[in-house]
This record gives structure tokens, sequence and C-alpha cells, in this order.
């Protein structure tokens, strides 16, 4: 039997196809998938809105449905691949799930987590962004551009 591997643009293109449901559903377009052994285990994007919650984001949706999915709280050797920079509340929560590896899209300026503590992620998680930004950024220019 072969191995069939994906690349992180494929796991990434998922959590994209989520950010456009979020979108959509006039919801921030972000979107979050976790991988574990080369398959999606858990897809989310944010439902803030329509669940009236501001922890709602589109990473604690993802941390809770795959931790649901493993029967785990913790996410070791898994990856979360998310469209914008986590928040500092989702890096946190990241932290606690000591996922191994998160791959972000676009950086967020105003509110990543890197900008107030870069370190905030558990100290074996490795964190790379700028993925497929341009994508997800286009995304998030849109929505806002339409909401003014």
């Amino acid at each position: 039997m072969d191995l069939v591997y994906f690349s992180d643009e494929t796991f990434m293109k998922e959590a994209l196809k989520e950010a456009v449901k979020a979108y959509d559903e006039d919801e921030v377009p972000v979107g979050a998938v976790v991988v574990c052994q080369n398959k999606v285990i858990a897809r989310a994007h944010n439902l803030t809105e329509r669940l009236n919650d501001v922890t709602a984001h589109a990473e604690m949706q993802a941390i809770t449905a795959a931790a649901n999915f493993l029967g785990s709280k913790y996410l070791t050797d898994c990856t979360l691949y998310v469209t914008l920079e986590p928040c500092v509340m989702c890096a946190g929560a990241l932290f606690w799930s000591q996922i191994s590896r998160v791959v972000y899209a676009a950086g967020d300026p105003k509110r990543g987590y890197t900008l107030i503590n870069a370190t905030v992620l558990h100290p074996k998680t490795k964190a790379e962004g700028g993925l497929m930004q341009d994508e997800a950024a286009r995304l998030m220019e849109e929505f806002f551009k339409k909401k003014r």
C-alpha cells in the first residue's frame, strides 16, 4: 500500500474552505483544521456571531473538536492549520493542548499573539506563519470592506 502524503498547502486550503464558510455566514472569515497522522480530524470556523460568544474562535472550536475526536485533552502529534495568526486567548488554549505545530496563513497586526508574547505557545510547539497569506488576507480585506 502506498503512503499518501499531503502538503501543508493541502491542509491550509482546507482551512481556507472553513474561512469561506465563516464569510458566507457573516462571521469574521477565519478557518481552522487540525491534522493528525496526515488526516483532518477537526474542522472549524469562527462562530462568535452565531453563538453570541466571544470565545468561539475557529481555533477554539477546532481544539475542542480534535480533543473530542481523540478522546484526549492533549493534541500532541497534531498540527493546527489556521488562516489567521491566533490571538493570545487561542495561543493560550493551544499551549494547554500541547499541540505539536501551528501553521497560520496571515499574520494579525492588531491582535496576533506574537505582538504580545511570541513565547505564549507551549515550548515544544513549532509555529510558522505566511503559508497562503495572500489568499487569507484577501478574504479578510473583502469581508471588512463589505462591512464599511
